[in-house]
């Protein structure tokens, strides 16, 4: 059956017999999803019940009997339940593998199946139905011979005496003062946040340095360090703050939300001297060692944020024409995959844990938009990946792990058990492969060099908050006319 067909009812038996007869009708019922109807003859039923009754005789002990010898109508009245069950798996197992055999269908999730409402009936059909997430059906575009913008040149070294003066920064140690806060300072501090005049979240204890934006993961407090110049333990600052249109909380997008944080501790940040026991600490003997390296990184930086702007381009062109839309349902499932895979890319390329929280912070006020263009573009490298038969191997995963463990640290072997425990390895295999088929269109661009903008410089901080966090929606902004009947 082809993915873009309204509705179509099949039936097949194969040469072998060992299909089930079923009866099929899909229909769309919104973007990217389809309604699938299955109707299971009653003798296909029969036929499973015959091999779960022949299953069950095998090993059932009922007392007066011999294993294997319990008259049929027995264990159908003692084993009802259990038998039912047990039918019922079997019978969704194989009907839903023939789906899968015999139908375009494409899942990108799990089937939505009421399985506790199923009931197998003792004579006569089974029927269920179900909702699917599938794959868009659309014509890739012409991907050959594209034109690109392309910035190369060397960091400046107004770009590395100011890496290298925050990469230092971050070793700070704090120290509590009497003064007031200013800018670059640290403070420790209860925030609350209302709406409407009813307290909506809070946090406690929680640390900061006073940058000019304050990131939370659904909004952004601009002028930070403004609002709180002059501060001391015991005093409170009020601010206002605009929830992100992208925030999970539907009826609080664009929302204006108060925010009044209470100061109870000020900190100074004393920078390091680089010495040599700081260079060491670092695994560097000298300053200049340490100088060599930290360009290094810079260099990878840079080269990151090359790739990344080559890679937009790529992406903008390919997707330009993807105008299909995607289930919000789908986009908010994504959306944390999608960040993991943003944050694996960054450290990576080695940048700093305040700048992958910064970007982690962007990206979750943008999140859904962020996701929904991400989404589109995996669909459209996978399928461009397919057409040229591009694939990760296992050696393209053990050298990305080695280049991850020598700038992180951490051992391969550790390394590898951590990723496959949080699911980041088909993360990181996905993005290889998507990588690929980005590399493979380059290969037939063509390029006009430009100037490389100077890297900017962080001035924000970042909190793993969300100000809406304690809050739980009532509205669904991605209903079907059938979900609200």
């Amino acid at each position: 059956m082809s993915s873009d067909a309204d509705q179509a009812v099949a039936e097949g038996v194969d040469e072998n017999g060992d299909r089930m007869s079923l009866q099929v009708q899909i229909r769309d019922i919104g973007s990217c999803r389809k309604h699938v109807s299955v109707t299971i003859p009653e003798a296909d039923i029969a036929d499973i019940r015959n091999d779960a009754l022949a299953e069950l005789s095998s090993k059932a002990q009922v007392p007066g009997f011999r294993v294997g010898k319990v008259p049929r109508s027995i264990l159908l009245k003692k084993f009802k339940k259990e038998i039912s069950a047990d039918i019922k798996q079997k019978l969704l197992l194989a009907s839903l593998e023939q789906l899968s055999d015999e139908y375009e269908i494409e899942p990108i999730s799990e089937p939505k199946i009421d399985v506790e409402s199923l009931d197998i009936p003792d004579s006569g059909e089974f029927h269920y139905e179900f909702e699917v997430e599938v794959r868009p059906d659309f014509e890739l575009p012409d991907y050959a011979g594209i034109q690109i913008n392309r910035s190369s040149g060397e960091p400046t070294e107004e770009e590395f005496k100011a890496y290298k003066e925050q990469f230092i920064a971050s070793y700070s140690e704090r120290v509590t003062t009497d003064a007031a806060a200013a800018s670059g300072d640290s403070v420790i501090c209860d925030i609350t946040f209302t709406h409407d005049g009813k307290m909506i979240n809070e946090a406690r204890n929680v640390s900061v340095t006073l940058f000019s934006r304050l990131n939370f993961q659904d909004a952004a407090l601009e002028n930070f360090d403004q609002l709180l110049a002059g501060a001391k333990a015991g005093d409170t600052r009020d601010g206002e703050i605009t929830i992100s249109l992208q925030s999970p909380i539907v009826e609080m997008r664009g929302e204006k939300v108060g925010l009044t944080f209470g100061v109870t501790e000020v900190q100074n940040l004393q920078v390091p001297s680089v010495d040599v026991e700081f260079c060491q600490r670092l695994g560097a003997q000298t300053e200049e060692e340490l100088d060599g390296m930290l360009r290094s990184a810079l260099t990878r930086q840079v080269e990151y944020q090359e790739r990344q702007e080559t890679r937009r381009q790529v992406l903008d062109k390919i997707t330009a024409s993807a105008d299909w839309d995607l289930p919000e349902s789908l986009v908010r499932q994504q959306t944390e995959n999608a960040l993991r895979r943003e944050v694996l890319e960054m450290s990576q390329a080695g940048f700093a844990q305040e700048q992958i929280m910064a970007r982690e912070s962007q990206i979750r006020q943008e999140a859904l938009e962020t996701t929904r263009q991400a989404l589109k573009e995996h669909f459209v490298l996978d399928k461009i990946a397919t057409r040229e038969d591009i694939e990760c191997d296992q050696s393209d995963i053990d050298r990305e792990l080695l280049m991850m463990s020598f700038q992180s640290g951490e051992p391969v072997r550790k390394l590898r058990a951590r990723m496959v425990k949080t699911g980041m390895i088909e993360n990181l295999e996905a993005q290889l492969r998507e990588r690929k088929a980005v590399d493979f269109i380059l290969a037939s661009a063509s390029f006009v060099e430009v100037p490389r903008k100077p890297a900017e410089a962080v001035n924000a901080a970042s909190l793993r908050i969300a100000v809406c966090g304690r809050m739980s929606s009532s509205l669904i902004d991605d209903a079907t006319p059938q979900d609200s009947e």
